[in-house]
């Protein structure tokens, strides 16, 4: 058995174009996993090697590779940087043990780090920093540094100081061995030199190392207070505090490099082996009930005990389905049958591979601590937990965020209709914030994404990997509605003609419910007017008509229903009697409730050179949107504002239009609003000749 210690599941995460692909090829090229590095600008990272990722220069899919440091086994995940994939980010850090958070030297920390480091805390993942990219024009490491502790809260613990700046960034300081690191102008990692601190370096290395170790001892109070009273630790002393405050996550090591230029990525490998903790150093995962309730049992990273593993991820290739699985115990066979807890159905492992990018090694064997891909799985799908059959249990399972924004497409012709079906649902599994339906009234295909980026990529997937030619439907806005005020009423169901008869009456109250509440049923009947056992299909009947709303037909959000009298009849009452009744009700009472239209607001956050500022706000104002706050850096400003997601199709074209090509945005989706009466009135209307249109 491999020794668990020697393991490191690190995920690599950062905003869009800070430099993780590039970052992730160094390290494969230094740990000699390849020969040749590709860049991201020409469309050759090994990592992003789907035709959409190269031609864009972006990452959409998180990939995984397996490499060897210092006698250490690293699996490490590429994920991506944009907003509309951060479920990738999100199921990749699940399964992880640490991450390494780039941040880009001139844009420091960008909207979609704070998302990812937030991912990152929630699931307590414990991380190293790189700044990345300190050859660049604006490039200020210490400006980055300061960032990470007022933006994200974070406590940057500085182990490594750049050399020159800028174009003249030729190395870095490393503060524990007091030695200094250059590399010469060839660009070949291995090309560099180990000399003393440059002069002008020395004070600024001595207070920064100062600072280091008062803050890595205060992990240990022995140690603290002989360094008080002027004993010094010992090297071995300072790693083992600076380990032990990087797993809780008091700190984080933080490092300067440029990937792109190969410089300071050996210190970064080697501070991955040091610090970030292996599998059996992390707090183990929870085991829940069906429910997902946790048991108080957990999921010991073990190879002895049974086998525990989660499937966080679906990818269909050009060999079949293939599901990644990161073993949490116990060891897994070619060969094994394994129990899905989810489906309660068992299936047989027939091949194992390990991944690099999109290649494959086969494997016959694995082990708590591994993360590899079962090939042709069938029923499984993303959260979903793998164990030995005699030994059942459920790992905490994953919560995904909703689809906020909806197209709706059909094939050119008619022959693609069964193959365009096919496709989708093998998106869909991939892809839990994928989903997909079909509208009764008009039969198209609607499908439904976190945003325009996700949706473009998806559509563009259909037509050249699966060959599907597509009519796409202009954008469409995932509207709920809501009630706006509280109302008392009555609702009696009777039916009385031929065979047995139907009856069921109930009193109760409507009223608007906590946001982010959803349903919400209780029931006050005393004296048995409705009895007990009628409560449940009341709530069902209710619970039913939330999906469609009297206005336009979307689903409705926080209601609270109570039910608090009623009547019935010793023959003629039954649970459906009682279940129709509350869908009578319903219809009846939603619309004196003041039934009200809410959109998706999403959280918009801009970056501008400083002489568009007017501009962008002019324009977002326009959109109805509210600034929330502003920040000048040095090469622009930030501005933060909530928008109607429906004011944003089209945005990022209007954006360059107005900063000449230099504006750039993310965003992500917050909150519900009411939507002004005016907008509202305009959907309503849509959405009825949609219907009308259908019919015909």
């Amino acid at each position: 058995m491999a020794d668990l210690s020697k393991y490191r599941n690190i995920g690599i995460f950062a905003h869009v174009d800070a430099g993780k692909t590039t970052t992730t090829e160094r390290i494969l090229k230094l740990t000699g996993k390849i020969h040749k590095t590709g860049e991201v600008h020409d469309g050759e990272s090994t990592t992003d090697f789907m035709e959409q990722e190269a031609e864009r220069g972006i990452t959409i899919q998180s990939a995984a590779t397996t490499c060897f440091w210092n006698d250490h086994r690293m699996n490490i995940i590429d994920t991506p940087g944009h907003v509309d994939f951060t479920v990738e980010v999100y199921r990749s850090l699940k399964v992880l043990d640490g991450g390494v958070g780039v941040f880009c030297g001139s844009g420091g920390v960008e909207p979609q780090s704070e998302t990812n480091w937030r991912y990152a805390n929630d699931s307590e993942v414990a991380r190293l920093i790189m700044v990345n990219k300190l050859d660049r024009l604006g490039a200020n490491f210490y400006r980055v540094v300061d960032q990470v502790r007022n933006v994200l809260g974070a406590n940057p613990l500085v182990m490594t100081l750049p050399i020159g700046e800028e174009d003249g960034f030729v190395g870095v300081v490393d503060l524990l061995s007091e030695k200094a690191y250059v590399w010469d102008d060839t660009g070949l990692p291995e090309n560099y030199e180990v000399t003393d601190i440059p002069a002008d370096l020395v004070d600024k290395a001595a207070e920064y190392r100062e600072e280091l170790i008062e803050t890595a001892l205060e992990q240990d109070d022995d140690l603290l207070e002989a360094y008080m009273e002027g004993e010094m630790p010992t090297m071995e002393q300072i790693k083992a505090c600076i380990r032990k405050g990087t797993r809780d996550m008091s700190f984080f090591p933080t490092y300067c490099a440029s990937a792109f230029k190969n410089k300071g990525i050996q210190l970064i490998l080697d501070a991955v082996v040091d610090y970030l903790p292996s599998p059996t150093e992390v707090d183990p995962q929870p085991i829940t009930d069906e429910a997902g309730e946790p048991t108080g049992e957990v999921a010991t990273v073990s190879t002895d005990g049974p086998l525990r593993a989660l499937a966080f991820k679906i990818m269909d290739d050009r060999f079949g389905a293939l599901t990644f699985v990161r073993i949490y115990s116990g060891t897994l066979n070619k060969g094994d049958t394994i129990l899905n807890t989810f489906t309660g159905k068992t299936e047989r492992v027939g091949r194992m591979v390990e991944m690099h990018a999109d290649d494959r090694t086969e494997l016959s064997t694995a082990q708590a601590g591994d993360i590899l891909a079962i090939v042709g799985m069938k029923n499984v799908q993303t959260g979903h937990t793998l164990c030995d059959p005699k030994f059942p249990a459920t790992l905490e399972p994953m919560v995904f965020p909703e689809p906020v924004i909806s197209i709706s497409v059909k094939p050119k012709d008619k022959g693609s209709t069964e193959k365009m079906g096919i496709a989708i649902g093998k998106m869909v599994a991939e892809d839990p914030t994928f989903t997909v339906e079909t509208d009764q009234d008009s039969g198209e295909t609607i499908l439904r994404g976190m945003g325009e980026l996700h949706l473009d990529i998806k559509v563009d997937i259909l037509r050249r990997t699966y060959d599907v030619d597509l009519e796409v439907g202009k954008p469409q806005v995932a509207y709920r509605e809501t009630i706006t005020q509280a109302i008392e009423d009555s609702y009696t169901h009777k039916k009385q003609s031929g065979g047995s008869g139907q009856f069921g009456k109930i009193d109760y109250r409507i009223k608007p419910g906590e946001p982010g509440s959803g349903f919400v049923f209780t029931s006050t009947v005393v004296g048995g007017n409705v009895p007990k056992e009628f409560f449940p299909a009341v709530e069902k009947g209710f619970k039913g008509m939330m999906d469609t709303g009297v206005l336009a037909g979307f689903p409705v959000l926080d209601v609270e229903v109570e039910l608090f009298d009623g009547g019935f009849h010793a023959v003629d009452s039954s649970a459906v009697a009682f279940e129709i009744a509350a869908k009578g009700a319903f219809r009846q009472s939603i619309p004196k409730a003041g039934a009200q239209l809410i959109e998706p607001i999403m959280k918009v956050d801009v970056f501008t050179p400083d002489d568009h500022v007017g501009d962008v706000i002019g324009d977002l104002n326009r959109r109805r949107g509210m600034i929330k706050d502003q920040e000048a850096g040095t090469s622009g400003v930030r501005i933060k504002a909530d928008v109607p997601l429906s004011e944003m199709f089209g945005y990022i074209g209007h954006l360059r239009t107005i900063t000449s090509g230099r504006g750039q945005f993310s965003m992500e989706f917050s909150h519900y609003m009411p939507c002004p009466q005016n907008v509202a009135d305009e959907v309503i209307a849509e959405v009825k000749a949609a219907n009308e249109a259908a019919k015909k």
